[in-house]
Parts: C-alpha cells; structure tokens; sequence
C-alpha cells in the first residue's frame, strides 16, 4: 500500500528517540518528518509549516508535551493538528489531563513499529478520514 508523504513533527529532547520515530514514519512510507527539540521550537515551527501530524513526547523542558498540546489547542489556526502524545507515564491523572487537553492518542514507550503503524494511520483515518492515509498526495 502506498502511504501519502504527509508533513510531520516529532518533538523529542532525546536526540536517538526523535530519530527513531523518524526512521520508523520513513520505513512506513509517510515520509521523513521534521524534528524539534523542545516544544518552544515545536511552536515556533508549527506557525510556519502547516504538518498534518505532531508526535511529541511529554517530559521535556522548557515546555512538555502537555504544554504544547494545550497551546496547540488554544491557537484558532493550529487546533486541528492532530496530536499524539508519546510517553512512559501511563498514570491515570496523565491520562486525564491529556483527555482533557484532546490528545489524539497515545504511543507507549517502549513501543514496536506495528504501534507506531496503528496509531498514526488510525488518528489520520479519524481525524481526516479513512482514504486519507490510503490516498498518495
């Protein structure tokens, strides 16, 4: 099957786990995405490029993943960037501060290819409807 190349975002401070994800999008055929280092940068690169799809993680400094997502949400032109949170943590009050927040999903560290597979063809499916992960742009 052929995937679209869509614009992405992976926010990670940890340097191997950005290219990691990044390898693993690339591998799946949705292109190579671009990578941020802290979610002060993710913002600053949000507000140029339109991405399609943001996966960060959500323990980073200055700003976390919970921040970034909040922000997202909070800004009329990047509220409906689809947002999938990648963490360790899998705490109930976490859990529900990102529900609250509208995550989109999760990915569980650790995770496998197949997760990372899953979760974002079933977010883009859900958010921009099944054809758009089968379609080629």
């Amino acid at each position: 099957m052929h995937r679209p190349t869509l614009p992405m975002l992976v926010v990670d401070d940890y340097p191997a786990m950005s290219r990691l994800i990044s390898r693993i999008l690339v591998d799946l055929g949705f292109g190579k995405p671009d990578q941020a280092r802290d979610g002060l940068s993710a913002l600053s690169m949000l507000r140029v490029q339109r991405y399609r799809l943001v996966i960060s993680d959500w323990v980073m400094e200055p700003v976390s993943g919970l921040e970034l997502l909040t922000q997202i949400r909070a800004d009329p032109a990047l509220t409906d960037v689809p947002f999938i949170m990648l963490t360790a943590a899998q705490e109930r009050d976490q859990v529900l501060a990102a529900k609250r927040a509208r995550v989109d999903g999760y990915i569980l560290k650790p995770f496998t290819t197949e997760t990372v597979r899953y979760r974002v063809s079933e977010v883009l499916a859900r958010r921009e409807g099944p054809l758009a992960v089968e379609r080629v742009d």
